[in-house]
């Protein structure tokens, strides 16, 4: 039998990927009560505004300077899954799209020919914490799929599939476990090819139960991001949070949780296995491309920005909801 575990490495800030993945990155804040204007309720004094990604005391502003967050800027020549678990993000882009999502929703936006949006985190809650808690995680698009146009989708949290079974909860965000199937993906992903098997998987483990993770096919890739916890064992090889496991997916394997419950990450895929040239938000093939990439962005702003600010933020009392370029509007 071949050993399922090919390597542990520790996680950095973002998370080291395989491909058809290009980046991962995991946010944890515990933003204080907010403002009418949703922005902190708290003293912004000694953060290096615009750049604060330093934890101060147990949050950031990331590129945001009154609310958290990031404000506008461009992607091109891959897709970014944002999955929402705790508190609120508002979306705007260059299509006129925005909405609102979190407490389990998830976006899939394909950057394609070229977009800008901002993501910032509105703290909404006046009379008590605005705990965010986020991965956000860049897929890759194949050269074939570099140019499509830009597509915006929500996955409502009440249209995800969740695996409950003997203290196991796995939430499928992109492809299949045992009989259930993730909602599908945009479009031109990689993903939207079910041979190429990409998973997308927030698993939980109650302290001492276990979870099998089936196996899939030959060549697949598969990574494993312990995040929170105190210890798991797999292949009698104990592993302590903060660490990622890159698995042989031809293998089934078992993760059995320690003294608390474990919660993990999982994301896999056939790679794409073309050349990756990559220049900050553009990814492409050749340095050519993202050359032309950032000449085509000066020049046209991917469409310009029709929001009356960088960092966006939609009303206070505005639920859950979706704003699509066609003027289709889904509120929840």
């Amino acid at each position: 039998m071949k050993k399922a575990i090919k390597n542990i490495f520790t996680l950095g800030f973002p998370w080291q990927t395989q491909d058809p993945f290009l980046f991962c990155v995991y946010h944890l804040d515990h933003y204080p009560k907010g403002r009418e204007d949703m922005s902190p309720a708290a003293s912004l004094e000694g953060r290096n505004l615009g750049n604060d990604f330093t934890i101060k005391d147990g949050w950031r502003m990331y590129h945001g300077q009154t609310i958290p967050g990031f404000p506008a800027h461009p992607h091109r020549g891959f897709e970014t899954i944002t999955i929402v678990n705790k508190g609120f993000c508002d979306h705007s882009d260059s299509l006129g799209a925005a909405g609102r999502f979190g407490e389990g929703d998830v976006q899939w936006m394909t950057a394609g020919n070229g977009v800008q949006h901002s993501e910032m985190f509105p703290l909404l809650e006046t009379d008590k914490e605005n705990t965010l808690e986020l991965f956000q995680i860049w897929l890759n698009l194949p050269q074939k799929s570099k140019f499509v146009d830009p597509h915006f989708k929500m996955l409502w949290h009440e249209d995800i599939p969740i695996i409950t079974s003997e203290g196991t909860r796995i939430k499928i965000v992109a492809g299949s476990y045992g009989e259930a199937d993730a909602p599908p993906p945009a479009p031109d992903s990689w993903a939207a090819d079910k041979s190429n098997e990409v998973a997308i998987w927030n698993i939980q483990i109650e302290p001492h139960s276990t979870c099998t993770l089936p196996k899939a096919s030959k060549g697949i890739n598969r990574t494993l991001y312990f995040y929170e916890g105190d210890t798991i064992s797999l292949e009698d090889t104990s592993i302590t949070p903060n660490q990622g496991i890159e698995l042989n997916a031809e293998e089934e394997i078992v993760i059995q949780a320690g003294q608390k419950s474990a919660y993990l990450l999982l994301l896999q895929g056939k790679p794409i296995n073309e050349p990756v040239a990559k220049y900050g938000p553009f990814v492409m093939n050749t340095q050519k491309e993202i050359q032309d990439a950032m000449e085509q962005y000066r020049l046209t702003q991917y469409g310009g920005w029709p929001w009356p600010h960088a960092d966006n933020v939609h009303d206070k009392e505005r639920g859950r909801f979706a704003k699509y370029p066609d003027e289709t509007l889904v509120e929840k």
